[in-house]
Parts: C-alpha cells; sequence; structure tokens
C-alpha cells in the first residue's frame, strides 16, 4: 500500500478508536496551542512564547496522564518481581 495508506489507516484507527497515548497527546496538542495564542495576543516575544507554550505541554501531559492511568510513570513488566534479575535488551542489537 505505501506510505500514504499507512497515514490513512493512522488517521482512521486515530478517529474512530484512539489509543490512551493518542488521547493524550491530542489534549497535549491543544493546550499547546491554547497556550502559544494566549501567549501571542499578549505581545510576547517568540522566543519566549514557544518555550513556555511547550512548558505547559508538558505540565499538561503529566496532568492529563496522571488523572487518565493514575499514575506518573507506566509500570514495570517485571516490577513486583525480586527474584528475577532484570536484563537490558538493546533494541537495535540483532
Amino acid at each position: 500500500m505505501g506510505l500514504l495508506g499507512d497515514l490513512k489507516d493512522d488517521v482512521v484507527g486515530f478517529v474512530r478508536d484512539p489509543t490512551d497515548e493518542q488521547k493524550v497527546l491530542l489534549v497535549t496538542f491543544i493546550a499547546i496551542a491554547v497556550a502559544d495564542r494566549y501567549l501571542y495576543f499578549n505581545d510576547i516575544p517568540f522566543v519566549v512564547r514557544t518555550t513556555a507554550a511547550v512548558g505547559v505541554g508538558f505540565i499538561v501531559m503529566f496532568v492529563v496522564s496522571y488523572l487518565y492511568t493514575g499514575q506518573l510513570v507506566p509500570p514495570d513488566g517485571n516490577v513486583d518481581d525480586e527474584s528475577e534479575r532484570e536484563e537490558y535488551v538493546d533494541e537495535l542489537d540483532p
């Protein structure tokens, strides 16, 4: 199908059944846009405006993620299993 077909499938999947991460990122994107427009209309310089908008986005992302999932950090697979040694797996090493 190619790139456009995959992009179409991703957009359709996002509209019909978004994942939890997609929902959080959508709210974050909207918060960044609102903060940027608010600072733009108050004549804040560009660098300060964009830095502050991204900062607001990060704060909103963490708050929404916590409210949506009930925890700040996603659970680790073997966090309760003390007997099993944690191993580092390099995803890029074949």
